[in-house]
C-alpha cells in the first residue's frame, strides 16, 4: 500500500463465505484499523444470524462500524450507506486509524470509489414511460445520448431505460452525472489498497451450505419467526434463508425443504456476485 497520500483506505471484498470478517480481523490487529462494514444485510440488527454478521466477541476485539444498526423495519439505500461510510472513514482517519471496509456489496464499493450521480428525483410520468416502453430502447437512447449509448449493451433494458429517463427529465446525459457524482467521491485522493478473495467455486459452495447448516444450528429459524410480520419487499427481507425459513413456518413446506431451496439459493447468489465483480470491478486484484 502506498503511503504518498495521507488518507489511505483498505477494501477487502469476495463473494458470500469466502473469508472476508476473518481477513478483515487479521488486518486491522496488524495494521491499527478499524472494520467498516460495506454489506447491504449486515446493517439490519435483526439479521445477526442470517447475515452471518462478525460475533459479539470478534465486535470487541476490533472496532466494527456500521453493522447492526438499522431496524429491519426501516429502507436502507446505496446513499445512505455512503453518508454513513464517509463519516466513518473521516472519523477513522481523524483518530489515526486505517478504514478496512470490507463486504459483498459490489454497488457500496463502486460508489465509494465513483460516488453517486446526484440525478434530481424523475417525474413518475417520466420514469412509468420508459420502464414500460416495448420499443428499441437502444435506439432511442442512441438518437438522445450517443455516448451513453455506446457505454450500454441493446441487451441491458434496466439501464437503457433509466438513461433515457435522465436525459429525458434532465435534458443531461447520465454520464455528466456522474462525472460530478466521481468528484465528490469518498475515496478521491485517497491511497487505497484493494483485495478481492477468490476462491474456487465449489469449495464456495460447500463453505455456504456448511454456513447454513450452522446458522439453524445458531437459532436462525428463530430469528426468521421475529421477522415473518413484515412485508416481504423490505430490503432486510430478501436476505437469503429468510423466504425460505419463513414459508416453513408458515407450513408451505418442510425445514429440509427450506435448508435445500436456501443452499440453491446461495450458491445462485454466489453466481451472481463473481459475475458483476468481474465484469464491474476488472481494476480490483
Amino acid at each position: 500500500m502506498t503511503t504518498s497520500h495521507h488518507k489511505r483506505a483498505l477494501l477487502i471484498a469476495g463473494p458470500t463465505a469466502s473469508g472476508k470478517s476473518a481477513l478483515a480481523l487479521k488486518k486491522a490487529a496488524r495494521l491499527n484499523g478499524v472494520i467498516i462494514n460495506a454489506d447491504a444485510l449486515q446493517v439490519y440488527s435483526a439479521l445477526r444470524i442470517l447475515s452471518a454478521r462478525p460475533t459479539p466477541e470478534e465486535e470487541t476485539r476490533t472496532p466494527h462500524r456500521l453493522y447492526g444498526h438499522v431496524g429491519a423495519e426501516q429502507p436502507y439505500s446505496v446513499a445512505s450507506w455512503l453518508t454513513e461510510a464517509r463519516g466513518e472513514m473521516e472519523a477513522a482517519w481523524e483518530q489515526g486509524l486505517l478504514p478496512i471496509v470490507t463486504g459483498g456489496t459490489g454497488l457500496y464499493f463502486r460508489a465509494l470509489e465513483l460516488g453517486l450521480a446526484p440525478v434530481p428525483e424523475i417525474p413518475v410520468d417520466v420514469r412509468a414511460h420508459w420502464r414500460s416502453f416495448a420499443g428499441d430502447l437502444h435506439a432511442e437512447l442512441l438518437s438522445r445520448d450517443p455516448a451513453m449509448a455506446a457505454k450500454l449493451l441493446p441487451t441491458d433494458r434496466q439501464r437503457l431505460s433509466r438513461a433515457l429517463e435522465v436525459v429525458d427529465a434532465t435534458g443531461r446525459s447520465l454520464l455528466d452525472w456522474q462525472k460530478d457524482g466521481q468528484s465528490q467521491a469518498p475515496l478521491r485522493d485517497v491511497a487505497v489498497e484493494r483485495i478481492f478473495i477468490d476462491i474456487p467455486r465449489d469449495e464456495l459452495y460447500a463453505r455456504a451450505e456448511a454456513r447454513f447448516d450452522a446458522m439453524l444450528n445458531a437459532g436462525a429459524l428463530e430469528e426468521a419467526r421475529a421477522l415473518a410480520h413484515l412485508d416481504p419487499m423490505l430490503p432486510a427481507m430478501k436476505a437469503i434463508g429468510l423466504p425460505e425459513l419463513i414459508s416453513h413456518l408458515r407450513g408451505e413446506i418442510t425445514l429440509e425443504a427450506a435448508a435445500v431451496n436456501a443452499k440453491t439459493a446461495t450458491r445462485n447468489f454466489i453466481k451472481r456476485q463473481l459475475t458483476w465483480w468481474r465484469s464491474q470491478m476488472v481494476h480490483w486484484r
